[in-house]
């Protein structure tokens, strides 16, 4: 049985994957880590966590060679909106990281898994079905590292021989961890909100479209990609992945048949406004589906009926 690391499990993704792959590889075969010491979103007790700096190389080698890890899951980053307000911080922990993860990999012949992003597109890409290969030309820090990010993983590969695969996510939901510093997090904090409070307060204009994806699909994406035949990718380490583009208002529309109290108001992050507005209102994801079998399982009206009705039954407890 193959042996997992995740890198940032105490993310967004990181906290789910990491369950997702106990049930697949057994609790004894994924040590999830994160620069945390006492994670709140991820059970340390039915699986092994250990405190893990990305940026200490030693560290990451230490612990890939205490147990023998054939796969390592990097999802350690910082995100678009925090990473514009410490550049340096982003590209540290966002690149170094990285580049420790790789040279480990390389080292003990690991598979790595490293998330890209829509947001390696900027203003100049075409903003409709945007296409697997096209103009990159991020305007954050964020971008930027993520489309080093790729470039250097496919640097590895070509170079090395490293066996790394990686999607670019659009913006993620989730009812169990929500995100941190991301230009997206409004889609999932205005479910919370709604549940909660029935109205939210939205930081983008009601009709920025975005790429949005529920985080079942986020997880099995990952997964599926990890698990297949290498000889069918040919874009391994930046597939365009989506499940749906929706903006603001379509989210608030689709909580309504719920909730319909629930109200939703607008008030304009220049910030993170002027990032979305770099950022593709639709992408094609057609190579993922060629080559590897993509297909999102969750449209914005079955996952608007799963979140609600989960975050509606913790909240009344």
């Amino acid at each position: 049985m193959k042996r997992v690391l995740i890198i940032g499990a105490a993310g967004q993704i990181g906290s789910e994957l990491a369950g997702a792959l106990r049930e697949r590889y057994g609790n004894n075969n994924v040590i999830a880590s994160d620069i945390k010491v006492n994670p709140d979103n991820i059970s340390t007790d039915e699986g092994i966590y250990r405190v893990v700096d990305c940026t200490d190389g030693k560290a990451v080698s230490d612990i890939v060679k205490k147990w023998d890890v054939h796969i390592i899951y990097h999802l350690a980053a910082v995100l678009s909106a925090a990473a514009e307000e410490n550049p340096q911080l982003a590209w540290h922990i966002n690149m170094t990281g990285l580049l420790n993860v790789l040279q480990v990999a390389r080292e003990h012949k690991c598979q790595v898994f490293h998330p890209s992003s829509i947001g390696v597109f900027g203003s100049t890409t075409p903003p409709n079905n945007t296409p697997q290969d096209t103009i990159q030309r991020p305007t954050t820090l964020y971008g930027i590292t993520k489309v080093a990010g790729e470039l250097l993983c496919d640097y590895y590969f070509n170079r090395f021989g490293v066996d790394t695969r990686g999607v670019r996510y659009p913006g993620i939901m989730s009812h169990r961890t929500l995100p941190g510093g991301g230009t997206t997090d409004y889609a999932a904090e205005i479910y919370y909100a709604a549940v909660r409070r029935k109205k939210y307060t939205c930081y983008l204009s009601k009709g920025t479209y975005l790429d949005m994806m529920y985080i079942p699909d986020a997880i099995r994406a990952a997964i599926d990609l990890m698990e297949a035949d290498s000889s069918k990718l040919k874009h391994r380490n930046s597939y365009n992945v989506t499940a749906m583009s929706v903006c603001p208002d379509d989210i608030a529309a689709e909580i309504r048949t719920l909730v319909p109290e629930f109200a939703m108001t607008y008030e304009i992050d220049p910030i993170r406004q002027d990032i979305a507005d770099s950022w593709p209102n639709s992408i094609d994801d057609n190579c993922a589906r060629e080559e590897w079998g993509w297909q999102p399982k969750y449209d914005l009206q079955s996952m608007t009926k799963e979140m609600v009705e989960t975050l509606t039954r913790r909240y009344r407890k």
